[in-house]
Parts: C-alpha cells; sequence; structure tokens
C-alpha cells in the first residue's frame, strides 16, 4: 500500500539542496515519488515497503537535512488497563505523520510524536472514533480528579445497596441453616430468585452499565479489554441465572441455580478496586498539583509608584513588581530595591533562605522572607523556571521506560488470550465435568480475575510517584528512560569546577605582588567568560585598580585569551599559551598546583612577566557525596581542564584516585567514551554539553535560574552534588518498585488463572469462586498501586 508523508526539513539552503535531498530519498528502497520544496522547507513523498519514516528520516539526516518533529499531547478519558493503552496507540500510530505515540494509563495522556503537522483535534477525533473520549490537552475541559474519584464512589455505594440483598439472601443461608429455612419458608424460593434478579439487573444496569458501554464495543472492534472481560463474565452469569428464573425447564433439576449475586458482587468489587486505584492514582500525581499551586493568580504591580492588584497573566516582561514579607513571588525577575531572604526550598529542596540584594535574580513560586523587595519581571507564563520544571516533571512522568515494552508485547495479546482460555474451561468443563452451572461458574471465574490493569499501572504509577518525589528533592528527571539507565550506572565522572568545587575561585596570590601584574591580567580578562576571569576582576577591584581598555580580545580555547594594551601584546592564561615560563615562575606555580591552587600566566610581548595562584574550595557536600557514592557500590573519576598537580591536590581531599586532568573542553566526550558503559557525567550543563551527551546518563549541575534545565538526562536544582547521589538511589528504588509490581502482576495473573480454572480441583484443590476472583483483581491494582506510592517516603540511606 503506497504512504504519502510530508516532512519539515533543517538545513536547506539552496537549489543544490534540494536537488540532493530529492536523490537522497529517491535512492530509498521502495520510495516511488519526491518532491522538495525550498520555500517551504518540506518534502513531499510516496513510498511503499520496505521504506518506513522512520528510515527516510535517518537517510535525510545523514544527509545533512535533519527532520524536524513536532509533539501534541492528548488528554485520553476512558483508559482502564494495558490493552486500552495498547489500543489508543496502535490507532494513534496509525495516522498519516505520526511518528510515534506513548499513552499512558497512570496519567491518563497520550504523547504523540509528527513528522508532519497534524491537526491535534484530527487525532483526537480517530481515539474517540476508537471508544475513548479524547481531547488536544490544551483544549480539554478542567478536569477535577477529585470528581472522577468522587463519582466512583458514589457508583460503588449505591452498587453495594443494591447488591447486599441479594448478597445475604445467597451467601446467608451457607452460613446461618435456620435463617436459609426462615428465608425460604417466608418468601418462597421463586419469588427470592425473582427479587435476586430485579435487585442484580439494577446493579448491571445502573452503576455497572459503564461495563457494557465500553467492553462491548470493543469487543466488537476485536480489541477487548478489561472492561470486555468484566462485561462477558457477568453478562454470563446473569443471563444463566435469568433463564433458570424465567425459563426453568430448559435446564435439569441439578443445574437449575441462579448466580445474581456472584454478578452484583463482581461490579462492587470491581468498582470499589477503581475507587480506590482513582484515589492512588491522586496521591501519586500530587506532585505537579503541588508544583502548579505554587504558582500565586494575582500580583502587586507598580503603576506609577502606586501598587495595583492585577493577574499574573497579564504580567509582562519589564513590569515592576512589589513583593511584600511572606509573599509568594509571582514571576522570574531581577530585585530592583530592598533586602531580604527568600525560601527557594520548592525550587532546590535546599531548606536555608538565599539572601537576595539589588541585582539578584529571583524565581517565580518561592517565598519572601521578612524583607520587602522590588523586583523587574524577566519571564512570565510558560518561560518562567517553575513552568518549565512542571513541563520536564510532566513529561517524565508521561514517558515509557525500556522495560514497558515487554509488558506491551504481552498486554497486545493478554485479554484476548484470556478470553480464550475461557472458552477452553467451559468446553473442558462441559466434557469432563458435572455440568453447564460448573463450567459456567469457572469459565466466568477465568474472565473476571484476570487483570491487566496492574499490568498497565506497574511501571507508569512507578515513574509518576519516583518523578515526583525527586523533584521535591530538587533533581528533574528531564525524562522517564533516563531513570532505567541511572540505574545501571557503576562509575560516575565529575567535572571539578563549579561542580566538586563551589565554582567560585578567589585570588590567593600574586606573583611578583606588582599592580601592573593584576592590572594586565585584568585588563584581558574584562572581556572573558571564564570562571577564573570574575576572580582576577574581583581582585583589581578590591586593590582599587582601574585597569585600561584592551584591544583585539581573542579567546584561545583550552589555554587562556589574548589582547593589545596600549600597543603592546599581553596574554593571561596557562603555560600552553607560552613558549617558555622562566624557572622560577615555573617552581612557584608547581608549588601552588601542589595546593590544589591554578595558576594564570601573564605575559607580555610573548614572554611570561608574572603569574596569579587561584583558588576553588571543594563543595561542603563534595566528601560525602563520594562517600555516599562509595556505599552504593560506584565508582568516581574526576575529569578536568586543569594541572595534573591541581587536580590531584582536589581529589586527593575528596578520596577520589581516578583523575583525567590537563582534558581541553573537546576532549572531554572522548575521555567519558573512553570510561566505557555504565557511566555518568556530571557537569554545569552548558560548556559540558559534549560530554553530557555522550554519557549514558548526564547530569547538569545548576540553580533554579540557570539555563542547565534544558541540558542533560537529569538536573539538579539546587547545584549539589549530593543530587547525584539521590538521584541514583531514587533511580535504583523506581526499578526496584517496578520489578516487584511487574512480578506481582504477571505472578498473580500465571497462578490465579489456572487456578480459577479449576486445575486444582482433580487434585482436591480449591477453585475460585467468580466473587473471591473479582476481590482478588481489584487488590491487584490496589498492590501495584499501593506499592508504588511507597516512594513517596524515599530517603537517601
Amino acid at each position: 500500500m503506497t504512504t504519502a508523508l510530508r516532512f519539515h526539513l533543517d538545513g536547506m539552503t539552496c537549489a543544490s539542496c534540494v536537488a540532493r535531498a530529492e536523490r537522497v530519498l529517491l535512492a530509498q528502497p521502495g520510495v516511488t515519488a519526491a518532491s522538495v520544496n525550498l520555500g517551504t522547507e518540506t518534502a513531499d513523498l510516496r513510498f511503499d515497503a520496505p521504506a518506513t519514516p522512520d528510515a527516510l528520516a535517518g537517510a535525510l539526516a545523514k544527509a545533512g537535512y535533519p527532520a524536524r518533529q513536532s509533539s501534541v499531547t492528548l488528554a485520553v478519558e476512558g483508559m482502564t488497563c494495558a490493552a486500552c493503552t495498547g489500543r489508543v496507540e496502535r490507532v494513534l500510530r496509525a495516522q498519516p505523520g505520526v511518528a510515534s505515540a506513548v499513552a499512558n494509563l497512570a496519567t491518563r495522556q497520550a504523547q504523540v510524536t509528527l513528522w508532519d503537522e497534524a491537526d491535534p483535534e484530527a487525532l483526537a477525533a480517530a481515539v474517540t472514533r476508537a471508544g475513548y473520549e479524547a481531547h488536544p490537552l490544551a483544549d480539554a475541559p478542567p478536569r477535577d480528579p477529585q470528581a472522577g474519584e468522587r463519582h466512583l464512589w458514589r457508583q460503588t455505594l449505591l452498587a453495594a445497596v443494591l447488591t447486599l440483598p441479594v448478597f445475604v439472601a445467597e451467601m446467608g443461608g451457607h452460613l446461618f441453616p435456620a435463617f436459609h429455612h426462615w428465608l425460604h419458608m417466608t418468601v418462597g424460593l421463586p419469588l427470592l430468585w425473582q427479587i435476586e434478579m430485579g435487585l442484580a439487573t439494577l446493579v448491571l444496569a445502573l452503576p455497572g452499565r459503564g461495563f457494557f458501554l465500553k467492553g462491548l464495543p470493543a469487543l466488537a472492534r476485536l480489541s477487548p479489554d478489561m472492561n470486555s472481560l468484566v462485561a462477558v463474565g457477568t453478562l454470563a452469569a446473569w443471563a444463566y441465572s435469568t433463564l433458570v428464573v424465567l425459563a426453568p425447564q430448559l435446564f435439569p433439576e441439578a443445574a437449575r441455580a441462579v448466580y445474581f449475586e456472584a454478578a452484583a458482587v463482581i461490579v462492587v468489587l470491581i468498582l470499589l478496586g477503581r475507587s480506590l486505584e482513582a484515589r492512588a492514582r491522586g496521591r501519586a500525581g500530587a506532585a505537579i498539583s503541588r508544583l502548579v499551586g505554587l504558582q500565586p493568580r494575582v500580583a502587586l504591580k507598580l503603576v506609577d509608584g502606586s501598587p495595583q492588584e492585577v493577574p499574573v497573566a497579564s504580567l509582562l516582561p519589564g513590569d515592576l513588581v512589589q513583593i511584600r514579607p511572606g509573599e509568594r513571588l509571582p514571576v522570574d525577575g531581577t530585585v530592583t530595591e530592598g533586602r531580604s531572604a527568600v525560601d527557594e526550598s520548592m525550587l532546590t529542596g535546599e531548606p536555608l533562605p538565599v539572601e537576595k540584594a539589588p541585582g539578584a535574580t529571583v524565581t517565580g513560586g518561592t517565598v519572601n522572607g521578612a524583607g520587602a523587595l522590588v523586583m523587574q519581571v524577566t519571564a512570565v507564563g510558560a518561560a518562567t523556571v517553575l513552568s518549565r520544571i512542571i513541563a520536564l516533571v510532566a513529561e517524565a512522568q508521561g514517558g515509557k521506560l525500556p522495560v514497558q515494552a515487554l509488558v506491551d508485547r504481552v498486554t497486545l495479546w493478554f485479554v484476548p488470550v484470556v478470553m480464550a482460555l475461557a472458552a477452553v474451561t467451559v468446553a473442558v468443563w462441559l466434557a469432563l465435568g458435572p455440568g453447564l452451572a460448573e463450567a459456567l461458574v469457572a469459565g466466568v471465574s477465568v474472565l473476571i480475575i484476570a487483570c491487566p490493569c496492574a499490568m498497565g499501572l506497574a511501571t507508569p504509577v512507578s515513574i509518576l510517584v519516583g518523578t515526583g518525589r525527586a523533584a521535591e528533592l530538587g533533581v528533574l528527571f528531564r525524562k522517564g528512560e533516563a531513570l532505567q539507565r541511572l540505574e545501571t550506572v557503576a562509575r560516575v565522572a565529575f567535572d571539578k569546577t563549579g561542580t566538586l568545587t563551589e565554582g567560585k575561585p578567589r585570588v590567593v596570590a600574586v606573583l611578583p605582588d606588582l599592580p601592573q601584574v593584576i592590572e594586565v591580567a585584568a585588563a584581558v580578562e574584562a572581556f572573558s567568560e571564564h570562571p577564573l576571569a570574575g576572580a582576577v576582576l574581583a581582585e583589581a577591584a578590591a586593590r582599587g585598580l582601574h585597569p585600561p581598555v584592551a584591544e583585539g580580545f581573542q579567546a584561545v580555547p583550552g589555554k587562556g585569551a589574548t589582547a593589545r594594551l596600549n600597543g603592546v601584546a599581553v596574554a593571561v592564561g596557562s603555560a600552553r599559551l607560552f613558549a617558555e615560563v622562566p624557572p622560577a615562575l615555573a617552581e612557584m606555580a608547581a608549588a601552588a598546583q601542589s595546593r590544589g591552587q591554578g595558576v594564570l600566566f601573564v605575559g607580555q610581548e610573548g614572554a611570561v612577566t608574572g603569574l596569579i595562584a587561584v583558588a576553588d574550595q571543594p563543595r561542603a557536600t563534595s566528601a560525602p557525596t563520594l562517600e555516599a557514592l562509595r556505599r552504593m557500590g560506584v565508582q568516581a573519576t574526576m575529569i578536568t581542564g586543569d594541572a595534573e598537580a591541581t587536580a590531584r591536590a582536589v581529589a586527593q581531599g575528596l578520596g577520589i584516585t581516578d583523575i583525567r586532568a590537563g582534558i581541553l573542553p573537546e576532549g572531554k566526550a572522548e575521555a567519558i567514551r573512553a570510561l566505557g558503559p555504565g557511566t555518568a557525567f556530571v557537569g554545569d550543563g552548558i560548556n559540558d554539553a559534549p560530554a553530557l551527551a555522550v554519557a549514558d546518563v548526564g547530569i547538569a549541575m545548576g540553580t533554579g535560574t540557570d539555563v542547565a534545565i534544558e541540558a542533560g538526562d537529569v538536573v539538579l536544582m539546587r547545584g549539589d552534588p549530593m543530587g547525584v547521589a539521590d538521584a541514583i538511589g531514587l533511580a535504583r528504588a523506581v526499578m526496584r518498585n517496578i520489578r516487584q509490581n511487574l512480578f506481582w502482576a504477571f505472578g498473580y495473573n500465571a497462578l490465579l488463572i489456572p487456578v480459577a480454572a479449576g486445575v486444582l480441583v482433580p487434585f482436591g484443590g480449591p477453585q475460585l469462586s467468580p466473587m473471591l476472583g473479582a476481590g482478588a483483581m481489584a487488590l491487584s491494582s490496589v498492590f501495584v498501586l499501593s506499592n508504588a506510592l511507597r516512594l513517596r517516603r524515599w530517603r537517601r540511606a
């Protein structure tokens, strides 16, 4: 079958690019037509097997014209089990231009990645036609998660009230024979059965109708789900019992038994399980709710110097906002007036308030202390740090781990196989068992006890709770799959400056201690963004020096910088920047480096005239972090551009034995590759980007206002290396939790489905009734959710 597809391309600049892209596409097996448009930067093509969109996009990327992707998130209601998520994903993947689709049972959302600019409404309509209520997330009606839970509890209560008389009438006689005789003598068996039939019918028609409205159409579409199992099982029990009441002559006297209590109790127990599941799911997703709740709705905007209360949504960059003591900051900004301490624990997990003065950056959602502030707005809406954090947490919670692939393959066939097993069970019991009634009980038990719900929830609910707990600790997982990769990390490579050290170096020695040494260095470093530049400029300011303005500044990566000062060529940097270093200064530099100090050589016209020793103190939590990693069996490596002696002095103080010193920025990625698989890299998220990308897991150190939020697979918001131990420990806890859930979900079904079918009966063993099967099935999902909720209390050992 021929497929039409449109790619949106990057990298095309001229007509030759168009021709090259078309040649690349037409060269792929299966492509029958390709047309590339430079103006719209699109490629329209038609292809048959063996060509696939992924393969074609890969060929374009290799040619230098990568295809852009966009994403759409849909809110999907009506998913109840793993079979439902599989069905939603298959429907979405069948739509034109869809590259991938992931449905999440825990969040009730579907994330769709597109090659083409698809219509979100069309995608939602396709899912709706498949039997689920779907809307683009941005257009979805506001959903009160507690409203759905309250509705389930009301339905459960109604079903329980209607079922109680049926249950007492049928089961009470087994417990109290005298009650059984009194009831039959007073009411009579025919009337009693008719009353049970009426009540059971109300249970199925009112609180239980959802199973039939969703399950039977899904069965008709040959895509049965959990609702289908319940609908077929309860309908079979009800129909058999109804025929016994209305047409008893159709059955031999020994087979005239009713199972209205089974049909009704099944509905009660499954509704009860879903109610408990909804409550637990609400608690599991509380992390995002708490983050969203940190966003104030109003702010005091200064208009002509007077504060006016306005909606936060109306603020624009550049506006001045007054922050009163104890208030929560509405958006991101810069302090222009006042001093105060701001509680940023919601952002970083760090309980100590941070002092803020004019010029300091502040973040929306944090809480002002006892002082009053005036701030200038710098970011609003989706551009704020808090909004970006919420988006990252939501993306991670909606992700699907590689381990989920096994679950998907199993659940694709699970419900059809269960229905086939139920049919086989009935046939075997009819052939070998005592009669139709027993065969019906066995078949219904198989249908009811099977639980794809637990399998569907096993992975996403653990991710949901685990990533939420991580966000509370100041650890952001940008992708859920980073959890699985981080669990297997055996080595963590740390960048030194700003990661293991404070990243705020200061000058500790100037040799010779002459003003011109500092003046020359400060004149050059005034144009530099290197961390040591700030230390030199701070020292010049502290000495009251006013360096002249240099010209022709040029950075030399990995070496330093050069410029011209009053017509003289000057340079500041490492020894690699100069042809020769005087022996006396070289000896002084070696002594400084042996103490863990960095050295900047200062020279004129190619000759070294002095040196500046700079110290960067290790963070207070660096040594405890490395000790925590050692207890977890994780090795530590330091990768730095500093000289060997400097790096070794810092490493020895921290207990690191594996040191890779003198590594230029472009060499860090190769150093990570040399360490082999199972390596995570911790850097500042900006100049360490290549190494972060190459590592199995890139961990970006950052602060709440740092663009490092966009770097790495994991972001440590409080800039504390102890977050590395938290991230690894939590990842291991989450993966352990997922394995426990999967073991329970698969083991439960593997063990109890045969028992429900009656394989133990010939050996004198028990056979589960449909009622007990419904209870066990409901408890299976509740167990998975309860087990995942334990992650909310996770603490580092």
